[in-house]
């Protein structure tokens, strides 16, 4: 049965990560500046979430286009994000069936 071992659950297997509310404050080099978010919520998810947006900015600052706000959609979270002297405050708001927002 041996083979079979591979499709079950793994012992130090933990739970999907909960999407929460709120804020935080990156500057232009990524750094976490402030943040309303869960302290058991992970710095490297905040990383990953600022990067494509201080990126954006940045291409967008670079090519003379005005863009102070940024709005992303997805199933179960919207992200808002504006500009600030070229870091951004980024608010997380997760929507979806189980939440009544």
């Amino acid at each position: 049965m041996g083979i079979l071992d591979i499709f079950g659950k793994n012992k130090g297997e933990s739970k999907p990560l909960e999407i929460p509310a709120g804020t935080f404050t990156v500057d232009k080099e990524g750094r976490l500046l402030s943040s309303t978010l869960p302290t058991s919520f992970p710095e490297e998810c905040i990383n990953q979430i600022s990067q494509p947006i201080l990126d954006a900015f940045a291409r967008a600052r670079a090519s003379h286009l005005p863009l102070n706000e940024l709005i992303i959609n997805y199933s179960a979270l919207r992200i808002t994000a504006k500009e600030m002297r070229g870091g951004a405050m980024v608010f997380l708001a997760p929507h979806g069936p189980e939440r009544q927002d």
